[in-house]
C-alpha cells in the first residue's frame, strides 16, 4: 500500500511541477503571433459550424479560401478540434477552448510519459522521464511559438501507444491489445503527419520486443534444425497480439485516414510541401540542437533561424549520462535506453543536412514536411533516455548497486525545470488586428496571411478575395452561392436561391434550352453531386454531371430544359462509407469483446 501511495505522489509530483508550463496559458489574452495561433481558433470556429448544422463529423470547410470552401478535415487529423469543440459545447468561447486543449495535452503527457517510463525503469525514472517530457524544449516550442495544437495533443499520445504495445507484448491480454489499439488510433486522428513519421520508430520497438521474448523463450543455445518450426511458431504468437492491435487501430481510425488516404490528391498538394513549405529550406544545422538560442520567429534559410530547435542541454546531458551509466554498470531495462538512444540520435540526423539523400529518395521521409520536424521524436526518446538515468538496478546486480534515491529524481527534475524556464513565455495580446473571431475577421485574416487559403486540383488561379467575403466584411448573411452574374441576358435562365447550408444549395431554375448552367462560388470535390428535382415535389428525377469553370475552378451544373429544382449537394463518396463501415465495424466488435471479457470474470469468479 506504501508503495502505490509513493507511486502516486511521485505521478502528483510531477503534474504539479508541469503546471509551470502552463502559466501563460493562464494569462488573459492569447498569443495571437504564434505561427498557427489563428489557424486553430478558425479550425474550431469551422468545425463548429458545421456542428450547429448537425454535421457530427464535418469534412468541408465552408469558408477556407474566402468562402469557396476546402475539405479540410477530409485530410487533417480532427481529434484536436473535436476536443476543443467539446470545451467549446460546455461554455468555453473559441479562444479558451483551444487553450483548454494546449493545457489538457500538457498535463496528459506528463501523465503518459510518467506511466510509459515507471513501466520499464519504476517510479523515479517515471517522474523524471516525465518532467523532461513537459519542458523539453520543442515540447514548449510547440506550445507558445508554433501553436501547434494537433502536434502538441499527438505527444501525449506517443508514450500512450509505446506503452500500449509494449504491455501488449510483456502482458499479452485483451485489454493491452485494446488499449494498444486505441491509443494508436488516437493518434492517428490526431495527426496522420505524426503517426506516419512515428509509425516505423513503433514498428522497430515492437520487433525487438518480439525478438527479445521470443529468444528468451527460446535461446539460440537451444537451436536446431528442429527448433526452427518451434521458433518461428513462437514469433507469431508473441507478435500476434500487438499485431492485432495495430489493426485495431487502424480499424477505429479508418473513419478518417482510409478518405485522406484516398482524396488527398484531390488538393493542391504544392500549398503543403512547395513554396514555404519546401524542406530544403527546413534543414537544422548541428549547433542548433544545443543552442540555447530562443526566439519567436520563423524558420528560415541557412543557420540564422529565428526560432530554436534546440533538444535542451540538460536533458542531452543527462541522457548522455544515462547511457555511460548504463553501460558500465547493470541496470534494468538497458536495452530500452539503447534503442530510445538510436530514436533520439536518426531523429537528430534526419533534421540536418546530411540526411539529405534520403529526403530525396524516400518519399515516407518527407511525411515530416520540415526536417526539424523531428523533434516530434527526439523529445519523447530523449526524455525517456533521460530517465532511464534513475533505472533501477538489475535484481543479480543489485547488491552492489543502490538504486537511486526520491532526492536524486527530486534534483534532477528541478534542474530539468529550471533549464527550460526561461522559454516558459508568450507573445499575449488582447485581440488580434483583424478584430475578435467572426467571419468577416477569418476573411480579413485569410487576406493579410494568406493562410487557409487551400484549394483543389480543379483550381488552377487561388482566389485573392471573393463576393462572400464581401458580405462577411460586410456583416451580411450569405444566402446563395450562385454566379448570378453569369446568367445570360434575355430570359433564356431563370434562377432563385432557396435556401443554403455549409454543404447544400438549393435553386429554383428555368432554362429555355438545354445549353445553359448554373454557376456557384465553389470549388469542386468528390463528394459534390447535383440532382435536378420535380418542382412541385422535390422528388428526384435524375443526377446531372458537374464540371468546372474558369481558373478558379467553380462547380458549374447544365440543367435541362424546363422548370426544375436544382440540389447541389456535398456527401459521402465511396471511401467515406467504407472508413465509416469499417471503424463501426471495429467499434461493435471491441464493445463485444469487451462484453465477452466482462462475463467471462465475473463467471469465473463464482
Amino acid at each position: 500500500m506504501c508503495r502505490r501511495v509513493c507511486v502516486d505522489g511521485l505521478l502528483l509530483l510531477a503534474l504539479g511541477l508541469s503546471l509551470f508550463a502552463l502559466g501563460p496559458l493562464l494569462q488573459p489574452g492569447y498569443f495571437w503571433g504564434a505561427h498557427d495561433a489563428r489557424h486553430h481558433v478558425y479550425f474550431l470556429f469551422e468545425w463548429d459550424r458545421s456542428v450547429q448544422e448537425g454535421i457530427l463529423w464535418p469534412r468541408w470547410s465552408p469558408d477556407f479560401c474566402f468562402g469557396y470552401g476546402y475539405p479540410f478535415f477530409n485530410i487533417y487529423g480532427p481529434l484536436a478540434t473535436m476536443v476543443g469543440e467539446a470545451f467549446h459545447l460546455l461554455g468555453a468561447d473559441y479562444v479558451t477552448a483551444v487553450k483548454m486543449v494546449f493545457a489538457l495535452a500538457i498535463l496528459a503527457g506528463a501523465c503518459t510519459m510518467y506511466g510509459f517510463a515507471r513501466r520499464l525503469w519504476g517510479p523515479r525514472a517515471g517522474f523524471l522521464a516525465s518532467v523532461a517530457y513537459t519542458y523539453a524544449p520543442y515540447h514548449i516550442l510547440d506550445v507558445y511559438v508554433r501553436a501547434a495544437l494537433p502536434e502538441t495533443l499527438s505527444l501525449a499520445f506517443l508514450p500512450l501507444v509505446l506503452w500500449g504495445f509494449y504491455e501488449a507484448v510483456a502482458r499479452p491480454r485483451l485489454g493491452a491489445v485494446l488499449w494498444a489499439g486505441a491509443a494508436y488510433a488516437g493518434l492517428m486522428l490526431t495527426s496522420n503527419a505524426i503517426a506516419l513519421m512515428f509509425t516505423p520508430v513503433l514498428a522497430l520497438y515492437l520487433a525487438a520486443l518480439v525478438l527479445h521474448r521470443a529468444l528468451r523463450d527460446q535461446p539460440p543455445r537451444a537451436w536446431s534444425r528442429e527448433s526452427a518450426l518451434p521458433l518461428a511458431g513462437n514469433l507469431l504468437h508473441v507478435g500476434g497480439p500487438p499485431l492485432l492491435g495495430l489493426l485495431v487501430g487502424l480499424g477505429l481510425s479508418a473513419i478518417f485516414w482510409l478518405p485522406a488516404a484516398a482524396e488527398f490528391r484531390y488538393v493542391r498538394t504544392d500549398q503543403w510541401y512547395a513554396g514555404r513549405y519546401d524542406y530544403r529550406d527546413d534543414f537544422v544545422y548541428p549547433f542548433q540542437l544545443l543552442g540555447p538560442y530562443w526566439g519567436f520567429g520563423t524558420s528560415v534559410a541557412g543557420p540564422d533561424d529565428e526560432v530554436s530547435f534546440q533538444m535542451g542541454a540538460v536533458p542531452a546531458v543527462l541522457g548522455t549520462v544515462a547511457l555511460a551509466a548504463g553501460a558500465r554498470q547493470r541496470r534494468r531495462g538497458f536495452g530500452h535506453a539503447l534503442f530510445f538512444a538510436a530514436v533520439a540520435a536518426g531523429s537528430a540526423f534526419l533534421m540536418t543536412w546530411a540526411s539529405a539523400p534520403l529526403w530525396e529518395a524516400l518519399s515516407p521521409v518527407r511525411f515530416a514536411q520540415f526536417p526539424w520536424r523531428y523533434q516530434t521524436l527526439l523529445a519523447p526518446a530523449l526524455s525517456l533516455l533521460a530517465g532511464s538515468l534513475l533505472a533501477p538496478p538489475e535484481p543479480a546486480n543489485a547488491l552492489a548497486q543502490r538504486e537511486p534515491g526520491l532526492a536524486a529524481a527530486l534534483f534532477l527534475g528541478l534542474l530539468v525545470l529550471l533549464g527550460s524556464y526561461p522559454y516558459l513565455q508568450a507573445q499575449v495580446v488582447d485581440e488580434p488586428k483583424e478584430g475578435p473571431v467572426s467571419l468577416a475577421a477569418l476573411m480579413r485574416f485569410q487576406q493579410w496571411s494568406d493562410e487557409m487559403t487551400g484549394a483543389t486540383i480543379w483550381t488552377k488561379e487561388i482566389p485573392r478575395w471573393s463576393p462572400m467575403a464581401d458580405l462577411h466584411v460586410a456583416g451580411q448573411p450569405v444566402t446563395t452561392l450562385v454566379d448570378y452574374a453569369a446568367i445570360p441576358p434575355g430570359g433564356v435562365l431563370g434562377v432563385h436561391s432557396l435556401e443554403m447550408s455549409s454543404i447544400h444549395e438549393k435553386v429554383w431554375v428555368y432554362a429555355a434550352d438545354d445549353r445553359q448552367e448554373v454557376i456557384f462560388y465553389r470549388f469542386y470535390y468528390p463528394g459534390w453531386h447535383a440532382y435536378i428535382l420535380d418542382e412541385h415535389t422535390e422528388e428526384v428525377l435524375t443526377e446531372v454531371p458537374i464540371h468546372t469553370v474558369g481558373p478558379e475552378g467553380r462547380m458549374a451544373v447544365r440543367v435541362p430544359q424546363g422548370r426544375h429544382i436544382l440540389l447541389l449537394r456535398f456527401e459521402d463518396t465511396p471511401v467515406r462509407r467504407a472508413g465509416k463501415a469499417l471503424s463501426a465495424a471495429t467499434v461493435l466488435a471491441v464493445l463485444l469483446l469487451g462484453a465477452a471479457r466482462l462475463l467471462l470474470r465475473r463467471g469465473g469468479a463464482r
